[in-house]
């Protein structure tokens, strides 16, 4: 806020956090429902979530556009099939425009804290810029929000000696790479985009890699102006087109999910899109990955193989240990002289920042309920928490197609839950029932043992500090819909106002109310 300007406080029916996909799909659905009385809390100046924040050289989406995409909202103008950070983005502020979410935006509100108020039933929310209160919260800031540095001695002497540190997605536009010399951390989907990127033009780059990942071709092409013609003339194409490639990736899921001997014959094409670039022996099997194809998430590139056998690129296949002044040096000891280090090691996936600023009923935090490892209701709701709702919660993520599926299942059971409060009128709130929430998560575990993301070989960020998956749906996404298509009362606890004890009790009594 600037000096001088008020600080507003507002009170709405829905307080949304975040304006990616996931909140600003809430914000239509909401609006299709017809409730208007809300506000979507964005901490930056403009809409976008990752793919405002997401600006570096190369960025693009690795699921195709016509799936990447509301079905509400179709694009008939994608100019790719595989689009770029700059057209998704403006996709959403179209989104925005279509929709007429503008006045339910409040930007630069970043959320410091909320907190449940029992007698009230309401939270109190406190942002950079006012406070509110709602009567239910939908948390839409997405798991791929926070970007995580670790902790690598020596960095700050790098900065003192003029050198730039970064993260992928808090990319520095004012220093240009070109004829510098560029350490690159990590191999993941940020990284393999980036270094083709800036290849041709840096000094000397060199990635440091702890674990290599497995690469297929992305077969991205410009899509052609007829196509785009038919697509607006006969919008039944498009949805054709969508429903092909989300058919495809259906059929795929029981490979990742129940069947990972099936993915060898997978492994061999990746291995073979690896040795038409890859010519030299040494760096192939520096570039081998040594467990189970999809156990990480699968990259699509067909330029980052060409690139890393260009002369000005050298691999190395450890990790980052520590920097001396203007040199980093790797876990096996390699050594590099660097002008700027490159961060692309990653997002807070599994210990999302968010949760440390919500205050259930109990006077604990989402962190602190969190502490053994995330755990919800459907992938949307947490025990102890009334009233709160999340999209792309714990389990709902993918490893082969579109979150965009995931979402919008998620907005279904986001709707019927705001339908369920509006009967049981403003005084009341839902709590999910922890008996619910742990029979919900025992059977999501149970299956994610026969997954490839468990099975695998690999340690990835898809696993929490107990090793744990609570990042992915062990599951197709229409599984996921179905279960998601409605709220069931059995699973919550209804909560009402606590009555008033006679006043010379002094004291309240919390009246929890079971369906």
């Amino acid at each position: 806020m600037g000096q001088g300007q008020e600080q507003r406080h507002e009170s709405v029916r829905v307080a949304v956090i975040g304006s990616g996909f996931g909140g600003l799909g809430a914000a239509v659905r909401m609006r299709r429902e017809g409730i208007t009385d809300f506000v979507v809390l964005e901490r930056a100046g403009s809409v976008g979530g990752t793919w405002r924040d997401n600006s570096y050289p190369g960025c693009a989406c690795d699921v195709p556009s016509h799936l990447y995409s509301f079905s509400f909202a179709p694009n008939p103008d994608w100019p790719r099939t595989f689009s770029g950070q700059r057209h998704i983005r403006a996709y959403l502020e179209h989104v925005a425009d279509t929709f007429g979410l503008r006045p339910h935006l409040r930007l630069n509100h970043e959320v410091l804290g909320m907190r449940w108020d029992r007698d009230e039933l309401r939270w109190e929310i406190e942002t950079s810029g006012g406070r509110f209160t709602a009567q239910a919260v939908v948390s839409a800031t997405g798991p791929l929000s926070d970007p995580r540095i670790p902790e690598v001695p020596g960095l700050d002497g790098f900065r003192e000696a003029g050198g730039r540190v970064f993260h992928s997605a808090r990319w520095d536009h004012d220093y240009d790479l070109a004829g510098k010399r560029v350490a690159m951390i990590g191999t993941g989907a940020s990284a393999i985009q980036i270094v083709p990127a800036i290849q041709p033009t840096v000094r000397k780059l060199t990635l440091f890699q702890r674990t290599p990942a497995w690469v297929m071709p992305r077969a991205d092409r410009a899509i052609s102006g007829p196509e785009r013609w038919l697509h607006r003339r006969l919008p039944l194409t498009a949805t054709a087109r969508r429903g092909l490639l989300w058919g495809i990736r259906e059929l795929q899921v029981s490979a990742f999910t129940k069947r990972p001997g099936q993915l060898g014959m997978v492994e061999s094409l990746a291995k073979a899109n690896m040795a038409k670039a890859i010519k030299d022996p040494a760096l192939r099997a520096k570039l081998t990955p040594s467990y189970r194809i999809g156990c990480k998430r699968i990259l699509l590139s067909s330029e980052y193989y060409p690139a890393l056998a260009q002369p000005n690129v050298d691999v190395v296949a450890s990790g980052l240990a520590e920097v001396r002044g203007r040199t980093a040096v790797a876990a096996d000891g390699t050594e590099a002289e660097v002008d700027a280090i490159v961060f692309g090691t990653g997002f807070h996936v599994t210990d999302m920042p968010i949760a440390a600023r919500v205050t259930g009923a109990e006077g604990i935090t989402l962190a602190e309920a969190w502490k053994d490892g995330m755990e919800s209701l459907r992938g949307a709701t947490a025990a102890g928490f009334p009233n709160w709702m999340t999209i792309i919660g714990p389990n709902t993520g993918l490893g082969n197609s579109s979150m965009i599926l995931m979402i919008e299942s998620q907005l279904s059971y986001m709707a019927d839950y705001l339908r369920q409060l509006g009967l049981l009128g403003e005084r009341a709130a839902l709590d999910p029932r922890p008996s619910a929430v742990a029979a919900w998560n025992r059977r999501v575990q149970a299956r994610m043992e026969r997954t490839v993301w468990k099975a695998g070989g690999c340690d990835s960020w898809y696993l929490d500090a107990n090793g744990r998956n609570t990042t992915l749906w062990p599951g197709t996404t229409s599984e996921f819909r179905r279960a998601t298509r409605s709220v069931d009362l059995a699973e919550y606890e209804i909560v009402r106002p606590p009555r008033t004890a006679p006043a010379s009790a002094q004291a309240a009594v919390s009246e929890k109310e079971a369906v």
